[in-house]
């Protein structure tokens, strides 16, 4: 009953709202509804068991001295202090969790604004230099493929900035061309197979032929 009940659970949670959709039955609709009121309620207690687990991972990690502690002790203290100061505005200690009631800031938004923000930005603006150097990588001639990838960059490049439009008027047409046909049609490949993928993955987790989920193997 260990391993049947779980595999039970899946299938109807899975065959449920997939049933619901196709039949517009009124009682089969608030079943679904039922569901997703309960996948709400599980991700709060999966949300605070990730929380919990965060904290006894960097607390061992602190402990036992492993590589990159100090970044454990910072991720410790700005999940302390962010979620108190959330916690306790979400219950109107400090009036609110954005602005106080005369419209000042509160302590949480105060470091979420000053930050966080700064942090965000920081994060994403060195992504910016990997991605230029993985770019740079990519579109290296090497062959035929690569060299049609350098080309087709270097035209959407120039047809995305003024400096192209003033050279030609040919490149800002050829990129919306690049952009709205191979560009798509590849896009539009990729996303078809993505949710093949996903849809085959969700038919063997219904099954109970993916089984990972449950830490249970196949022959079990």
């Amino acid at each position: 009953m260990r391993r049947q009940i779980p595999l039970l659970l899946t299938f109807l949670a899975g065959t449920i709202p997939i049933f619901a959709f196709f039949v517009p039955e009124r009682r089969v609709g608030l079943v679904s509804t039922g569901l997703d009121s309960w996948l709400i309620i599980v991700y709060g207690f999966a949300l605070l068991l990730g929380v919990v687990n965060v904290i006894q991972m960097n607390t061992n990690k602190i402990k036992r001295r492993a590589s990159g502690w100090p970044y454990s002790i910072v991720l410790l203290a700005g999940l302390i202090i962010m979620g108190s100061f959330g916690f306790l505005g979400a219950f109107d200690v400090f009036g609110g969790i954005a602005t106080r009631p005369d419209g000042s800031s509160t302590p949480f938004n105060w470091l979420y604004t000053n930050a966080f923000l700064p942090l965000q930005g920081t994060m994403f603006a060195l992504l910016a230099f990997f991605m230029a150097s993985a770019s740079y990588r990519a579109c290296r001639a090497r062959n035929v493929e690569a060299t049609i990838l350098l080309v087709a960059a270097l035209i959407v490049m120039f047809g995305r900035i003024p400096f192209g439009e003033m050279v030609s008027e040919w490149f800002p047409i050829t990129t919306e061309w690049i952009m709205g046909r191979p560009n798509m049609a590849a896009q539009r490949g990729i996303m078809i197979g993505a949710a093949l993928g996903a849809a085959s993955m969700a038919l063997r987790v219904i099954l109970g032929i993916e089984r990972a989920h449950l830490g249970i193997g196949k022959g079990e």
